[in-house]
């Protein structure tokens, strides 16, 4: 049996952004069974590595699909959009403010960046809302123009996780 490198193939499941992931687990689970090694120990070579294969597969399709950024970077590269990391020098303007007192307070070394970080990850909290209510939007008229808003979103929500990331390293060395 061929093996498919499209994960909501391999699982069997329809393509969707806003995913129930109980139904993900359970194919996880019975699709894990079906190609476990053990099954396959005393098989023909070719067998045996087609198992491993789709094990390799089946792992990483999980790892990808039960996550819901993950998913949507995945099937915006499916689409073609390029989802390249976000440089920190492509401040979304929106944010400009924010990370200029954010850098000044950097510099501070008696600066509390955890206000910074709460305000973050109240906007990051924000932002995925939007992404699941713009996921049930794809899923129901699926067209590039929602995905690249999708992709926009997600460009900001990289850059603010970064910003806390960049918060939580300070404070650590602190």
């Amino acid at each position: 049996m061929p093996v498919s490198n499209d994960y909501y193939g391999f699982f069997g499941i329809p393509r969707r952004l806003a995913l129930d992931t109980s139904v993900l687990q359970k194919r996880f689970y019975e699709l894990s069974r079906q190609y476990h090694p053990d099954r396959f120990a005393r098989k023909a070579a070719s067998e045996r590595l087609q198992a491993e294969e789709s094990t390799a597969i089946l792992n990483d399709g999980y790892r990808i699909l039960k996550d819901p950024v993950s998913r949507a970077e995945y099937v915006l590269k499916q689409e073609g959009f390029d989802i390249g990391e976000q440089r920190s020098k492509d401040v979304p303007p929106e944010l400009l403010e924010e990370v200029f007192e954010f850098n000044m307070a950097l510099e501070d070394p008696d600066a509390d960046l955890e206000g910074f970080k709460t305000r973050f990850a109240a906007m990051r909290e924000e932002i995925d809302s939007k992404l699941q209510s713009l996921f049930a939007q794809y899923d129901s008229s699926p067209d590039k123009s929602n995905l690249l808003q999708i992709r926009n979103i997600l460009n900001r929500r990289r850059y603010i996780r970064n910003l806390i990331n960049q918060a939580d390293k300070v404070h650590q060395h602190a």
